[in-house]
């Protein structure tokens, strides 16, 4: 397969945006820096917050940045893009429509992947925009599996912990995040989907279960590799 490049639209949020970097990195099957995969970044950290126009209309529309972002990395020489926030592709189809080339869709991926991991009931954790825009939820039941969303009061928390922690560059102790593994653990979910990219950051300071978690953000980055003609590290 002829190897193309990787535009990544990026600061949403810039923390999220390095770690899929490292990870395409670490995943990728190289042992010269000629073998790595040829990625640009854009680090717009202009990109209006997606949930807060979810919920509100009269807020910044973040589509249009996010397209003309796109077109700015098909411009240079980007083949296909990628965006590492969950709470984004409830703008998918505007952005794909609007973009010259493809772009992933790291839901879907994700869904696809507890599929293959022949999971039942899967916790899905996210931002209240990704929760309420049902994204996690209509995927998960097409491919035959049964989600489970935090509670209200749990979902506050889980929106401080990415806003007022990881967004705002504070680490997340384990003793803070215990309470949303054992909700999920108590509601029989077999796996749980780290569906925000800033838990993805909590992820890897906390090497949290690799088997009882699903990380859209490793998935994104395994889905990237493999769509640009590269290969997976064992």
């Amino acid at each position: 397969m002829e190897k193309k490049v990787l535009g990544i639209i990026g600061g949403v949020g810039p923390l999220a945006t390095m770690l899929l970097g490292e990870t395409i990195v670490y995943r990728t099957k190289a042992f010269s820096d000629q073998e790595h995969m040829h990625f640009i970044i854009d680090n717009d950290t202009s990109i209006p917050d997606r949930t807060a126009y979810i919920l509100d209309h009269s807020k910044p529309n973040p589509l249009p940045v996010m397209v003309a972002d796109a077109k700015k990395l098909a411009q240079a020489g980007a083949d296909i893009i990628c965006i590492p926030c969950n709470t984004a592709y409830r703008f998918y189809d505007g952005l794909q429509d609007g973009s010259p080339v493809p772009v992933l869709h790291m839901i879907q991926e994700t869904a696809k992947k507890a599929r293959l991991l022949n999971a039942k009931r899967v916790g899905v954790l996210g931002t209240i925009g990704t929760l309420t825009s049902n994204m996690y939820q209509d995927a998960l039941i097409e491919e035959g599996i049964e989600p489970i969303v935090p509670d209200a009061a749990m979902q506050q928390d889980l929106m401080t912990v990415i806003y007022g922690y990881v967004k705002a560059g504070k680490r997340v102790s384990k003793e803070q995040w215990q309470p949303f593994e054992a909700a999920m653990k108590k509601a029989g979910c077999d796996y749980i989907i780290l569906g925000c990219t800033e838990l993805s950051v909590v992820n890897r300071e906390l090497s949290l279960d690799r088997n009882l978690y699903i990380d859209a953000l490793i998935v994104l980055a395994e889905c990237a590799i493999t769509s640009c003609g590269y290969e997976l590290l064992d």
